[in-house]
């Protein structure tokens, strides 16, 4: 690309140069090899020097520090995780499943303090998130997840209709849920100077250097190879790019809008007082957020997964979600139907087949990996980085025992059927929230899918 700026409003809003940094100039040898230098490359980089300042570090890049979901996401530094936590306590027991959404929440704390160690000025704003229940069957699922909350101890609240407004007052409000573990962010400014941060450690970032194999051992890139005692696979969404992956993690595309900054009084009306993150309790996610600048950024899923995990830069733009999410916008919030909208983008994220974010490090291989996050990864990578910098250098610590350390989620189907299966899903899911708004009861549809996708 010749044009970063185009990527984002973040990408277009962020202070600074965007020139690439020079590209692997020869073959060389390092310590740890790190796949991507979007934000679990750069949390990793940062917390291995950290721990180790002779390491020697490399980090190669297809583009720009940034350029995948960590510069174009939604701007939400959440607690959250793409496994229910009453599931993963069937899986891994109630104290795991504990101690991994403890962790979850710790890291969006820590994302703020090394945002303020380091002179990050990522438009931080610790408000939580608050998401709506707007039919029937929305404020029963939002009454599920408050007791399933309580139950495990989590810190969500269940709003009535008035302390919902009070936040958010969208149309259709019957009530919400909210917690405070979640920062609205403006994502750029936090990778592009975590980039520069991790080089002012040591470490070494090679843009434009595309990786085109990883084996143990070895980076083999465009420029030239890599040599390291560990390899570090930090590419998410764009995983299915390298050999022998293209199944690892579906590149699933999420696309969103940004208005021109709101006046006033049309904030007055609409609420995010505080900068809350929000949604609401439909199947097929919807997201937004109220930036520094005062703009209203709002995203969602409903693009299409394309046959054999094909990823393209004209993905990134669908006049016809573009469309529905202005439409969106606009059935939410009136006052906003007639705004100028000036940012269209969008970008893959990675899910994996039984929707597990996971961490790990094969000792016997020295190829580690994070990923999977499925669009939940602003603070998830940081939680990565922290526990890959333990497992390198061999640290026994509460983050090395963690449920997702170590998990291995099963291949996503070959094709035609994971076109089929994937497409299908977003088809039942968009039918399911439209039944649901002209009924009382819950889609029995959606809850097979989620069950056919193993959530």
């Amino acid at each position: 690309m010749s044009d970063y700026r185009g990527l984002s409003l973040w990408f277009d809003t962020v202070p600074g140069s965007l020139e690439p940094r020079p590209g692997l100039p020869a073959d060389t040898t390092v310590d740890v090899a790190i796949v991507g230098a979007g934000y679990t490359g750069l949390w990793t980089a940062y917390y291995l020097l950290g721990a180790d300042p002779t390491l020697r570090v490399a980090l190669v890049e297809a583009e720009i520090a940034g350029f995948g979901a960590s510069g174009r996401n939604g701007g939400w530094c959440s607690a959250l995780y793409p496994v229910g936590i009453a599931t993963l306590a069937r899986e891994s027991g109630r104290d795991a499943a504990i101690a991994q959404y403890r962790a979850l929440r710790d890291s969006v704390p820590e994302v703020a303090r090394v945002s303020a160690a380091e002179g990050i000025d990522a438009d931080l704003a610790m408000g939580g998130t608050v998401v709506l229940a707007r039919s029937p069957s929305q404020l029963a699922r939002a009454r599920a997840e408050a007791a399933e909350a309580a139950e495990y101890g989590l810190d969500e609240e269940l709003l009535d209709e008035s302390a919902a407004r009070a936040r958010l007052d969208a149309t259709g409000v019957l009530g919400a849920t909210y917690t405070p573990h979640c920062a609205a962010i403006h994502p750029a400014k936090l990778v592009r100077r975590l980039a520069d941060a991790v080089e002012d450690r040591g470490a070494r970032v090679y843009e434009r250097t595309r990786a085109t194999g990883i084996e143990p051992g070895l980076v083999r890139t465009s420029r030239g190879t890599v040599r390291a005692d560990v390899v570090v696979r930090a590419t998410e969404g764009y995983t299915a790019r390298l050999p022998g992956l293209r199944r690892a993690l579906a590149p699933v595309y999420s696309l969103i809008i940004a208005t021109e900054p709101l006046p006033d009084a049309t904030w007055e009306a609409i609420g995010l007082r505080e900068r809350e993150t929000f949604s609401d309790h439909r199947h097929l996610i919807i997201y937004g957020q109220r930036t520094a600048d005062g703009r209203m950024v709002f995203g969602g899923r409903g693009a299409p997964y394309h046959l054999a995990s094909r990823i393209r830069p004209d993905y990134d733009r669908v006049p016809r979600v573009f469309a529905e999410l202005e439409r969106s916008l606009g059935e939410l919030f009136p006052v906003l139907r007639d705004v100028p909208i000036t940012h269209r983008w969008g970008g893959p994220l990675g899910i994996a087949r039984d929707w597990h974010a996971s961490v790990g490090l094969d000792p016997s291989t020295g190829l580690a990996w994070a990923g999977g996050y499925v669009g939940d990864g602003v603070s998830t990578t940081n939680l990565a980085g922290r526990t890959l910098a333990d497992l390198i250098t061999g640290r026994d610590t509460d983050l090395t025992t963690l449920p997702w350390v170590g998990h291995r989620s099963r291949n996503w189907e070959p094709e035609p059927l994971r076109w089929l299966g994937a497409n299908a899903g977003l088809s039942a899911m968009t039918w399911a929230d439209h039944a649901e708004t002209r009924g009382s009861r819950q889609s029995r549809l959606a809850s097979m899918v989620n069950a056919m996708m193993g959530r």
